[in-house]
């Protein structure tokens, strides 16, 4: 079979509809637009065959209808959220046969940024493993905590980082750069955080997106994925004017930060 090709096509101001396709068949990611995909479809000449939700927000489900309509792809999405269609409601560690792509996703339960948000695993044969994680894992960030609590985001993000390092990560939105920014505040002294905010500004000054990360790099990078690294928690105790002795503590601390830098 042909290697899977991946490509985030941008919807909205700074949404990534993620499309994975071989031979002619494709399946997308929180399409919260339809216009945006069915161009893509058209140029390329696939047929679109599923499509994967991780929760119920509008930027990620607002095409959903359509695209159904114009394609009869069968809709996968979380148990628990409330979407605007969905022919089969997934669970943790749910398997998914994408036979056209010759893959399967594992779905992944990843409360936090909503109640019932999950994420989906894809490991295609000779390639790097795929995460797409919606809005709960960002290229220097995470998402914000809508639906969920500190304990959950950190339990999510460590199924996330759990898996093989050189996973890539496909989130949801072109956030990088403001992410990097704050997380220099946290980590001043972080060179590969350093390196990587000159590198992914490069890219965006050329009109490329910065992703996929990799795990391997949100690990080095990412504040939210180092709460227990000295650095990060000595920065968050700074900056609350507190102890913070947990990775709870730690991440909550760092998470209002963010929401008001």
């Amino acid at each position: 079979m042909t290697p899977l090709n991946l490509f985030p096509i941008p919807a909205f101001n700074d949404n990534y509809i993620w499309a994975l396709s071989a031979d002619g068949h494709a399946v997308v990611v929180d399409p919260g637009d339809a216009l945006p995909v069915e161009n893509y479809l058209n140029q390329h000449g696939l047929a679109l065959d599923a499509i994967l939700l991780t929760h119920h927000h509008g930027d990620h489900v607002g095409g959903v209808m359509a695209l159904h309509q114009l394609t009869g792809a069968t809709v996968y999405g979380p148990a628990h959220e409330k979407l605007p269609l969905c022919d089969h409601r997934v669970h943790e560690n749910d398997t998914i046969d994408l036979n056209t792509l010759g893959v399967t996703a594992q779905v992944i339960f990843v409360p936090g940024h909503t109640a019932g948000h999950v994420a989906y695993y894809v490991q295609p044969a000779g390639q790097t493993p795929l995460l797409f994680c919606g809005d709960t894992l960002f290229a220097g960030g995470c998402g914000r905590l809508f639906e969920g609590t500190p304990a959950q985001m950190v339990d999510s993000l460590g199924k996330l980082t759990a898996l093989p390092s050189g996973t890539r990560v496909c989130c949801a939105h072109e956030y990088t750069l403001g992410n990097l920014r704050w997380a220099l505040h946290v980590e001043p002294g972080n060179t590969a955080l350093k390196q990587r905010f000159e590198h992914d500004s490069r890219l965006r000054e050329q009109g490329l997106p910065t992703l996929p990360s990799t795990l391997a790099l949100e690990l080095e990078t990412n504040p939210f994925c180092r709460t227990s690294q000295l650095d990060v928690v000595r920065a968050t105790c700074e900056h609350s004017g507190q102890q913070l002795t947990t990775q709870e503590q730690v991440f909550a601390c760092l998470r209002e930060w963010k929401n008001t830098f």
